[in-house]
């Protein structure tokens, strides 16, 4: 397969595959927090609030299960299978969450986003499909472009979410089973087939003794994890309580969440052109800067009126781009030898985690103020920031200790 179209169709693929993830983002808020009643926000005379949170939290869970599972499996059955298999599952997944919508079914809508989560965990196959086959400054700006189609994806779903809602609140979700099926023709058309692994194991095996947090054994990548759960914790605390923020200060509906979060998105993917390219310095260092940015980006949304808030949002983008342009990429090089799947499976795992964590805390922290979970999302992406240059020491201290 050549280079350009292997890397056109990872990205397609991404595109495709985050555009049914970010659909919900501006249709939940209002369901839960608009005042006014229905089947989803009434289940079990819970709060609403305490309901949108854990419907914030089941997705993930279920990215965070397929995160850690998909990447190990596709090193050992393949990109293509694994890929075509998962796209197809998340479709049908979309499917249910719109009947589970017209039905006003709140344990239904449960079930279809856990497996909807599950499913969509691929993102580290596609990471791991570039990672595997280019080396250099070419893998590099591959991951950067790769990390560009998901932003772009966050994009399109919110954008779609906010055009075709007034054809009705499941037509977003039809339009991503579309997308989906989509994404599965594209992989069996331009992805390679495989050669069998000579591999004995089954995938229950696969699944119990290669899956990614395995790597936690070793002493950097437990670093490498502790530093990106506490960084994501702060970016996931962000991007799911932001559209709460909207309705509550600015008072926007689903339309208005998304217009803002496509102005942020579009600046994420504008700035990936930029991120991509070489530069001189540490990573680990550089990857801080702008983790100490972002940081500041939540607190200015926590902490300011409505039209500094909305302006942080936007411009919220651009150091998190360029932090994800530094850190799959060093990772890709650094620990690659423990196989890529595994590795870019470890990275899209924590960012489930941490979706996780932020969900269950927001959930009760929005009972008392939105603005808390805001602020401690950016205590924790600055705590990150500091962990790394401590991190970066602790390796060249060991590397200097090495030397003859």
């Amino acid at each position: 397969m050549k280079t350009p179209l292997l890397i056109g169709a990872a990205c397609l693929l991404a595109l495709l595959s985050t555009i049914g993830a970010s659909l919900p983002y501006p249709i939940l808020p209002p369901l839960f927090a608009a005042g006014a009643s229905n089947g989803l926000n009434t289940f079990l005379g819970l709060p609403p609030k305490l309901l949108f949170g854990l419907a914030l939290t089941i997705n993930p869970l279920g990215l965070l299960i397929g995160s850690a599972l998909l990447g190990p499996m596709s090193d050992r059955y393949g990109r293509r299978p694994v890929l075509l298999i998962t796209a197809v599952g998340a479709a049908i997944g979309h499917a249910v969450t719109a009947c589970a919508l017209l039905m006003e079914s709140y344990p239904l809508f449960i079930v279809a986003r856990f497996a909807t989560g599950l499913l969509e965990g691929s993102g580290s196959v596609a990471r791991a499909l570039l990672a595997d086959r280019l080396s250099g400054d070419l893998r590099r700006k591959a991951l950067s472009w790769l990390n560009g189609a998901f932003y772009m994806g966050w994009l399109a779903g919110p954008l779609l979410a906010g055009a075709t809602l007034g054809f009705g609140l499941t037509t977003p979700f039809w339009v991503a089973v579309a997308a989906l099926l989509l994404v599965a023709a594209l992989v069996a058309a331009t992805l390679p087939r495989e050669a069998p692994s000579g591999a004995t194991t089954s995938w229950w095996q696969v699944a119990r003794d290669r899956h990614s947090l395995n790597l936690l054994r070793e002493p950097d990548l437990r670093n490498l994890f502790i530093v990106t759960l506490a960084y994501t914790c702060g970016v996931t605390g962000f991007y799911e309580f932001y559209p709460l923020w909207l309705v509550e200060v600015p008072g926007y509906g689903a339309q208005g969440i998304a217009w803002i979060t496509a102005a942020m998105c579009a600046v994420m993917t504008t700035t990936t052109i930029i991120a991509g390219r070489p530069f001189q310095g540490e990573p680990l260092l550089r990857a801080r800067r702008f983790a100490l940015i972002t940081a500041a980006m939540i607190t200015l949304l926590a902490a300011g009126d409505a039209r500094l808030g909305i302006a942080a949002i936007v411009l919220f983008g651009i150091p998190h781009s360029f932090y994800n342009a530094i850190v799959p990429n060093w990772c890709a090089e650094r620990f690659g030898a423990h196989g890529q799947g595994a590795v870019m499976g470890l990275i899209s795992t924590t960012f489930c985690l941490a979706n996780i964590i932020m969900a269950l805390i927001g959930a009760v922290l929005t009972l008392i103020d939105t603005r808390l979970i805001l602020l401690l999302g950016a205590a924790l992406t600055a705590w990150s920031a500091w962990r790394m240059q401590a991190w970066h020491h602790s390796m060249s201290a060991r590397a200097g200790a090495a030397l003859p």
